[in-house]
C-alpha cells in the first residue's frame, strides 16, 4: 500500500468497516489486540492516532493500552511506511560485516534518510538493533523478505527487484480492473 493512500483517514473510511468485520470475528479471544493491530496496519499502512482510537473504542479498552502495544513492538509504526519497508540491521554482527556501507548505499539509491518514505510511496527506510539472523550478517529486510550477506553492491539489484514486484502488482491490478469492466465479446 502506498503512503498516498494512507493519508486523509476519516471516520467513514471503508477500511474501518473491514477492520470492524475482522474484530467482530475474534471478539473475546486472548491476544486479539495484536491481531487487530496487524490487520489495521495492513489496511492503513501504519497506525495513526485515529486508527488507534477506533481500535480502543471498538475493543472497549483504554487508548493508552493500544498505544502501549503499538509503541512497544517494533513491527508497528505510527508513521506512514512505504509499500516495501526496508529495515537494516545495525546489530554488532551486521555492523562489523558492513551494514553501515549497506545503509549508506540504500540512502543513496532511494534518496531518503532513516525514517523517511520515498516520494512514490514504495520504500521507507528504518534500522534496528537485531533481526536475529546473525549468521547471515549483514542482513536487511525488504517488505517481508529477509536478505542475508548483503553488500552495498547488492543494493541496486534488490531495490530494482522490489520496484519490478510493485510494477507487476500494479499492472496486474490494472489488467484486472480493465478486464472487469470490459463489454468486449
Amino acid at each position: 500500500m502506498s503512503c498516498s493512500t494512507c493519508q486523509g483517514i476519516t471516520a467513514n473510511d471503508p477500511r474501518f468497516a473491514q477492520l470492524d468485520a475482522m474484530m467482530e470475528g475474534i471478539k473475546g479471544e486472548s491476544g486479539a489486540l495484536i491481531s487487530v493491530l496487524h490487520k489495521a496496519q495492513q489496511l492503513f499502512g501504519y497506525l495513526p492516532e485515529e486508527v488507534q482510537e477506533h481500535v480502543a473504542e471498538s475493543m472497549q479498552i483504554p487508548t493508552s493500552e493500544v498505544y502501549g502495544v503499538v509503541t512497544f513492538y517494533n513491527l508497528f509504526s505510527t508513521e506512514p511506511m512505504g509499500q516495501f519497508p526496508v529495515n537494516v540491521c545495525l546489530g554488532t554482527a551486521c555492523y562489523v560485516r558492513g551494514a553501515d556501507r549497506v545503509l549508506a548505499r540504500l540512502k543513496s539509491e532511494l534518496g531518503i534518510e532513516l525514517g523517511e518514505v520515498t516520494a512514490d510511496g514504495l520504500f521507507s527506510l528504518e534500522s534496528c538493533r537485531c533481526i536475529g539472523a546473525c549468521s547471515l550478517a549483514p542482513v536487511i529486510t525488504i517488505g517481508d523478505e529477509v536478505h542475508g550477506k548483503v553488500t552495498e553492491h547488492d543494493v541496486p539489484r534488490l531495490v530494482a527487484q522490489a520496484r519490478q514486484m510493485a510494477a507487476a502488482a500494479q499492472n496486474g491490478a490494472q489488467v484486472a480492473t480493465v478486464g472487469a469492466g470490459s463489454d468486449v465479446a
